[in-house]
C-alpha cells in the first residue's frame, strides 16, 4: 500500500472515527439545544465524508509514492506545541500568530504577506467565537 492519496483518505477517516466514537461519550442533544456531543460528532461526521471522498478520489488518480520528511513532522509539533504553550502564557493572538509563521516553514514556498492574512483570518473566527459564541478564549 504504498500510494499516498489512498493512506491520506484512510487515516482522516481513522481520525474522524476516533473523534465521533469519543463524541459519543457525551450528551448529544438536539439541533435545536445542542449538548456537549453535537458539535464533535458533526464535525467527526464531515471530516469522515471528505475521508471517504479523498479515498475514492485515490482510485481514479494515478498513485503517489509514499514519502515524508521527518523535519516538517518537526516543525507541525513544534507549531503546535509553540501555540498552546505561548496561548497560556501569553495570549491566544499570539499563539495562532506563532502557529501560522513557525508552521509556515515546513512549506514549499514562504510568503509574509500570506502568513500576516491567514493569522488576521484565524484572529477573526477566534473573536467570532469568543464574541458570538460566549467562548472564554483568552484572546487579549
Amino acid at each position: 500500500m504504498s500510494n499516498q492519496n489512498f493512506v491520506r483518505g484512510v487515516f482522516i477517516m481513522a481520525f474522524a472515527l476516533l473523534f465521533g466514537i469519543a463524541s459519543l461519550r457525551y450528551p448529544i442533544g438536539s439541533f435545536s439545544r445542542g449538548g456537549p456531543g453535537l458539535f464533535p460528532l458533526m464535525a467527526s461526521a464531515a471530516l469522515f465524508v471528505i475521508g471517504a471522498i479523498a479515498t475514492a478520489y485515490s482510485f481514479f488518480v494515478e498513485p503517489e509514492p509514499m514519502s515524508h520528511s521527518v523535519k516538517n513532522i518537526a516543525i507541525i509539533m513544534l507549531s503546535l506545541v509553540g501555540c498552546a504553550a505561548i496561548s497560556g502564557i501569553v495570549n491566544m493572538i499570539a499563539g495562532i500568530v506563532f502557529l501560522v509563521f513557525c508552521s509556515s516553514l515546513a512549506a514549499t514556498s514562504y510568503s509574509t504577506l500570506r502568513n500576516v492574512k491567514i493569522s488576521a483570518g484565524l484572529i477573526a473566527v477566534a473573536f467570532g467565537f469568543k464574541n458570538l459564541l460566549g467562548l472564554s478564549l483568552p484572546l487579549l
